[in-house]
Formats: structure tokens, C-alpha cells, sequence
């Protein structure tokens, strides 16, 4: 099993604790879900996106698309998805379509949905697809403590 660097020095310096599971090759956040064998409200699953400002990583469970309008109106921004290079850039150390939602690792505005924090247990991508992070809700939301949280959330 293996993790993105960026992402591992973050939980190691935060002394977060966190088991790693293995599961079948994944191509998007619900087929993690499914070969993971993890309800997908617990895994939690980032969408890039940026204006003039900068960059914002929206955490949210994956059952849920981003309601982007409800999202600019509470952070007063003007967001539209990134690219895909942009990505790549950004995330040297994760293969595309594997980001793990934790934005403050690398550095960027990060905003969680509210329903992330009903949930018992957190599960996310360790920046491949065969990987996950698997943490308590508190841990993960220690780790999370300077996003921004909102209700942005919207059901697939």
C-alpha cells in the first residue's frame, strides 16, 4: 500500500492516526465506494476549483455533487472547476482522478461540507486508486480545522 508523500508528512506531523486499505483498481469516487466495500457518505471525495483569487478544494461525501452556486454565494467568489493540468501541477504526487481531500497538505483554501462531520468514520483516496485512508471523524476534522465549513453538498 502506498500514500502520496505531501499527504503522509501532513498526518505524520499532526500525529494522526489512520489505517490504510487496500482495494480493487477504481476509476471514480463511487466505484471506490463500491470495490472498497465503504458506505459512500463516509468517503470523502475533494473537487478542485479556482477564479482570480486562487484555488479551493470543496470536500464533500461521495454521494454528493457540488452545488456551486451555494458554494460562491457563502465564500463570495466567482469558482469555476480547474483544469486538468492544473491538477497534475498541483498534485505531483497522486495520480489524476486520486486526490486525497485534504487540501491544508498542499496548501490550498479548503471548504468541508457539513455532512462529513455526521458521519462516524472517514474514508478517502491516499492519491492512487487502490488506496484509502481510513480515520476517525475527529481525527479528520483536526486535520481539517482551518477549512471553511458550509452546506454546499447536493445528493447524486
Amino acid at each position: 500500500m502506498s500514500m502520496a508523500n505531501t499527504l503522509q508528512d501532513y498526518l505524520q506531523r499532526h500525529h494522526a492516526p489512520f489505517e490504510m486499505m487496500h482495494h480493487a483498481h477504481s476509476s471514480c469516487s463511487m466505484e471506490t465506494a463500491q470495490m472498497a466495500h465503504v458506505p459512500g457518505d463516509r468517503l470523502a471525495k475533494p473537487v478542485l476549483f479556482r477564479d482570480d483569487l486562487g484555488y479551493v478544494m470543496a470536500v464533500l461525501p461521495s454521494t454528493c455533487h457540488v452545488g456551486i452556486t451555494a458554494l460562491n454565494k457563502r465564500l463570495g467568489r466567482h469558482l469555476q472547476l480547474a483544469e486538468e493540468w492544473e491538477l497534475e501541477e498541483l498534485f505531483q504526487d497522486c495520480e489524476l482522478g486520486a486526490i486525497p481531500p485534504m487540501g491544508p497538505a498542499y496548501g490550498i483554501r479548503t471548504v468541508m461540507d457539513d455532512e462529513l462531520a455526521n458521519e462516524r468514520d472517514i474514508y478517502f483516496e491516499a492519491g492512487n486508486h487502490e488506496d484509502l485512508v481510513h480515520m476517525k471523524t475527529d481525527t479528520f476534522l483536526d486535520l481539517m480545522a482551518d477549512a471553511d465549513r458550509a452546506s454546499f453538498a447536493r445528493r447524486l
